[in-house]
C-alpha cells in the first residue's frame, strides 16, 4: 500500500480541486482551478458544465504530474461536489442543454412562493426533510425544462426541451452525476446528493413519484441512487480516456456530507461546520431522520455498502466566505488574509452589523427575499469596523444554527469540528468560539471535503478496512476555547437578531 493512493475530485462552487491521499490520510497531491461565475440577471447564478468537466480533467492530470504519480497508483477515485447545482444534458451526445443552475440561484423564488400559497411546504418537508426553497434541484430542473432553448440539432424536429425530456432523450443530475457520467459513462448519484434534489423521499429511499409529477420531471431523466461508499462501484474510467487507465470510481458525497465524513463524524451527536462560500453545520443523528421544528433540514449523512443510511440535521448558511469575497470585490480588502489584521485593529464593530443576505437567508430564517444589509453606521465608521462586522456575521449566523440544532436534537455540542478555507483565520476561529461559547477543534487536514470522498472510495475498494482506521487518522491542529463572558456575547447576539430583521423580505418586485 506504500505506493498506492486514493484520489478525490472536489468540485466546488468556485473551482475544482484534485487531491491524492495516502493511507494515513495525508495529502500527497493537490491541484486547483477556478471556473467562471455567470450572473445573467440579479439573483441568477450559473456555471458552464463543460468548463467544469474540462477543468476536472486538467486538475487530475496536473495533480498527478506535479506529484510524480502515475494514474495506475490510484486504487480508487471519490467525488464530492457543490450540492443542488443542477445540470440537464443530452443522453446521446452528453452535451448540456443549458448552463448549470447553481445552488445560490434564486430565479425560481416565485415558484417556491406558489408552493407556499398552495400549502405544500409541509408535504414536501415530510417526504424530503427539506424546506421548499429555490436552493434545491427540483425547481431548477423544472425551470430548465420550461425555459432552455431547444438544442440546435433538434430544432428542425420542432421539439422543445420538455418534449425531449419526456421522450427519454435528456438526463438530469447534480454535479456528482455529471462527473460520474463523464468519467464512467454511467448515470449514477449517491444517496446524499439525491437527498438534496427535493425529488427524493429520504425515508422510503427512492425517487418520489408525487414530487416528480409536481415539478414535471420525467423519471427517465433521473440517475440511479447508490450508497456513498459503493463496493459495487459506480464504474471505471476509460483506459483510452484522459487518465489512460481503468480506475474504479467508488464513492461520492455531497460536499457537506463529505466534510462530515472526513471529520470522522460517524456517531450520533458528532457535529462539524464547514466554512466555504457558505457555511454548513451538520450533526449526525444516526439511523433516525430527526424532524426539525427550528428551521433546519433533515438530510442523509452517508451510507456505506450493505449498511443502513445515517441521517443528519443540517443548518445551511448561504453566504459566509462569499461575504469576504465581497469585501474584496468592493476594495475594502486586498485579500482574505487581510481581514484578521483589520478586524483585530479595532476593539469592536462600534455597533455596526452586517447581514450578508446576498442570495437570501438560509437556515433557520429561510427568506429568499432577504438581502444584504449593513446597519448601525455613523460618520465615524471605518472599513475596519465593516470588515470586523463581516467576520462577526459568520460567527453569528453559525450561532443561529447551533441554537436551532441543540433545540431540535436535545444534544448540547461540547466541541465543534471546523474545516474549510476560512478556518485558517485564527481570529475567526477564536471569534466563533466566543460567540457560540463552545470549544472549536481545527484538524490538521482542513480539506476534509476531499478527504471524506477519498475515505468513501477507499473503504469501497478495501484500501481502508474500517471507519476505525479513519478515526485514528484524525488529528487536531489547534483548539480554541471561549475567552469572552457569555453575558457580553449574549447582548451582542441579541442585537444581531435586530439586524437580521432589517434584512428580511427586502427584494419585493414592483
Amino acid at each position: 500500500m506504500e505506493d498506492t493512493y486514493v484520489g478525490a475530485i472536489d468540485q466546488g462552487t468556485t473551482g475544482t480541486r484534485f487531491m491524492v491521499f495516502d493511507h494515513g490520510g495525508q495529502v500527497v497531491a493537490n491541484a486547483y482551478r477556478k471556473h467562471e461565475q455567470i450572473y445573467p440577471e440579479p439573483g441568477w447564478v450559473e456555471h458552464d458544465p463543460t468548463e467544469i468537466w474540462e477543468n476536472t480533467q486538467e486538475v487530475v492530470t496536473a495533480g498527478l504530474d506535479e506529484a510524480g504519480l502515475d494514474a495506475t497508483q490510484l486504487e480508487a477515485l471519490g467525488i464530492t461536489n457543490q450540492r443542488e447545482t443542477t445540470v440537464v444534458w443530452d443522453a446521446e451526445t452528453g452535451r448540456p442543454v443549458h448552463n448549470a443552475l447553481v445552488w445560490q440561484d434564486r430565479r425560481t423564488t416565485d415558484r417556491v412562493e406558489e408552493l407556499q400559497e398552495e400549502d405544500k411546504v409541509e408535504w414536501i418537508r415530510g417526504k424530503t426533510g427539506l424546506e421548499a426553497d429555490a436552493y434545491f434541484s427540483a425547481t431548477k430542473t423544472e425551470w430548465i425544462l420550461d425555459n432552455a432553448e431547444p438544442l440546435k440539432l433538434q430544432a428542425s424536429r420542432g421539439e422543445d426541451v420538455r418534449d425531449r425530456a419526456e421522450n427519454g432523450e435528456l438526463l438530469m443530475g447534480t454535479i456528482d452525476s455529471w462527473l460520474i457520467y463523464n468519467l464512467t459513462g454511467n448515470h449514477i448519484t449517491d444517496v446524499t446528493n439525491a437527498s438534496r434534489t427535493m425529488l427524493y423521499n429520504i425515508r422510503d429511499l427512492e425517487w418520489d413519484d408525487e414530487l416528480l409529477d409536481e415539478f414535471g420531471v420525467p423519471a427517465s431523466m433521473l440517475p440511479e441512487v447508490r450508497p456513498s461508499s459503493d463496493e459495487a462501484l459506480y464504474g471505471h474510467t476509460d483506459a483510452d480516456g484522459f487518465l489512460g487507465a481503468e480506475i474504479p470510481v467508488a464513492g461520492a458525497l455531497g460536499d457537506q456530507q463529505a466534510a462530515m465524513f472526513g471529520q470522522t463524524c460517524f456517531d450520533a451527536g458528532d457535529a462539524k461546520n464547514t466554512y466555504g462560500t457558505g457555511s454548513f453545520y451538520l450533526m449526525n443523528t444516526g439511523n433516525e431522520a430527526v424532524e426539525s421544528d427550528h428551521g433546519l433540514l433533515t438530510t442523509i449523512g452517508f451510507q456505506l455498502s450493505g449498511e443502513p443510511v445515517q441521517y443528519a440535521l443540517e443548518g445551511a448558511i448561504f453566504i459566509t466566505g462569499a461575504a469576504i469575497e465581497w469585501l474584496e470585490d468592493v476594495d475594502l480588502i486586498n485579500n482574505a488574509a487581510q481581514t484578521a489584521e483589520l478586524a483585530r485593529s479595532v476593539d469592536s464593530t462600534d455597533g455596526v452589523y452586517m447581514v450578508p443576505a446576498f442570495t437570501g437567508l438560509g437556515a433557520p430564517h429561510w427568506d429568499g427575499r432577504a438581502r444584504g444589509t449593513i446597519v448601525g453606521m455613523t460618520r465615524g465608521t471605518r472599513k475596519e469596523h465593516i470588515v470586523r462586522a463581516t467576520l462577526e456575521s459568520i460567527a453569528y449566523q453559525t450561532r443561529d444554527v447551533a441554537e436551532a440544532m441543540e433545540a431540535d436534537s436535545g444534544v448540547e455540542t461540547t466541541t465543534l469540528r471546523v474545516d474549510g478555507g476560512a478556518v485558517k483565520n485564527n481570529f475567526l476561529c477564536q471569534l466563533q468560539s466566543d460567540i457560540i461559547q463552545t470549544d472549536i477543534a481545527r484538524p490538521e487536514v482542513d480539506e476534509t471535503t476531499a478527504l471524506g470522498s477519498a475515505y468513501a472510495a477507499g473503504l469501497a475498494v478495501g484500501y481502508w478496512d474500517t471507519v476505525d482506521e479513519l478515526r485514528e487518522n484524525w488529528q487536531v491542529d489547534r483548539e480554541f476555547s471561549p475567552e469572552r463572558e457569555s453575558e457580553e456575547v449574549d447582548k451582542l447576539y441579541d442585537r444581531w437578531g435586530d439586524a437580521v430583521e432589517k434584512s428580511l423580505d427586502w427584494a419585493r418586485e414592483d
